[in-house]
């Protein structure tokens, strides 16, 4: 056997390794700064370039300096490779008895029935850039998809400069309102066939896995709440915002969901995120 699959097993069996490599698989195929990671696990600069470096020894991720930044990202062909060898060598051509579901399924039933998907949005405010998707993908699919937005930090009401550019731009917002991600973690919440961060920051928190087989992507986007400057100024950041997002929701409703195998379909959801915001 070759022995970088069990060093690849041994780094992430330390925690605090195994912690950096699920926020960079959190937010793949993005590259984070070294900072970034830092303040979102709480580690000191130091600390983390020893996991860093650990994890890159065995592959599992790279470096790349962006100017004066060093970022982060995993190797997903490594990784590929890592989780194979546990279900291929491992399982001996079984892998009933190793996947919680069939690696070849889909989500092609509930389209192929006339069901509707379920789409989750998550940021940390659940006021601009959640509510933005939220409203866009209904008003463009209404009979394709149900879409619901969260926030893990969520704010008590919505951004006035959000609320005006969904009017001005013909949405119903009168059942928006900014919701907890606790609401769909809930025995009797629905079970969610895509859920998508569009923050940052939201994408570093650690949350529970998704029950079922929910496909996941980072669609990451700068928060225009934190844009200063006169109203004006303000106002175009969201309106920025929102035809970013719009540009993903298009090409995610364009999606042909139910011919497209599982691990196509992620790659497709993975592109879009890529999408370059043009406003």
């Amino acid at each position: 056997m070759d022995k970088t699959i069990p060093d690849r097993l041994s780094t992430l069996g330390h925690p605090q390794r195994l912690a950096v490599f699920r926020l960079l698989m959190r937010r793949y195929p993005d590259r984070v700064p070294a900072t970034e990671l830092a303040n979102a696990l709480d580690l000191k600069p130091n600390t983390l370039s020893t996991y860093v470096s650990a994890l890159m020894q065995t592959g599992l991720i790279s470096q790349e300096r962006v100017g004066t930044s060093l970022r982060y990202a995993v190797d997903i062909e490594v990784t590929q490779a890592t989780i194979g060898f546990l279900l291929h060598d491992c399982c001996r051509g079984r892998p009933e008895i190793c996947l919680p579901f069939d690696h070849d399924a889909t989500n092609k039933s509930a389209e192929l029935t006339g069901q509707k998907f379920n789409v989750l949005f998550i940021c940390t405010g659940n006021s601009a850039r959640s509510i933005f998707a939220e409203a866009i993908l209904r008003d463009l699919t209404p009979d394709r998809f149900n879409v619901y937005s969260a926030g893990t930090k969520p704010k008590s009401e919505l951004n006035p400069f959000a609320l005006e550019v969904l009017e001005h731009n013909g949405h119903d917002v009168s059942l928006l309102r900014a919701k907890n991600i606790g609401e769909f973690q809930t025995k009797d919440a629905p079970t969610l066939d895509f859920v998508f961060t569009v923050c940052d920051q939201a994408a570093n928190e650690e949350c529970p896995a998704w029950q079922g087989q929910t496909i996941s992507a980072h669609w990451g986007l700068p928060d225009p709440v934190k844009v200063d400057g006169t109203d004006a100024e303000k106002s175009l950041a969201f309106r920025q915002t929102y035809g970013a997002l719009r540009n993903r929701m298009t090409g995610f409703a364009a999606l042909p969901i139910a011919l497209l195998d599982r691990v196509s379909l992620q790659r497709a959801v993975d592109d879009i995120g890529q999408i370059k915001d043009k406003g």
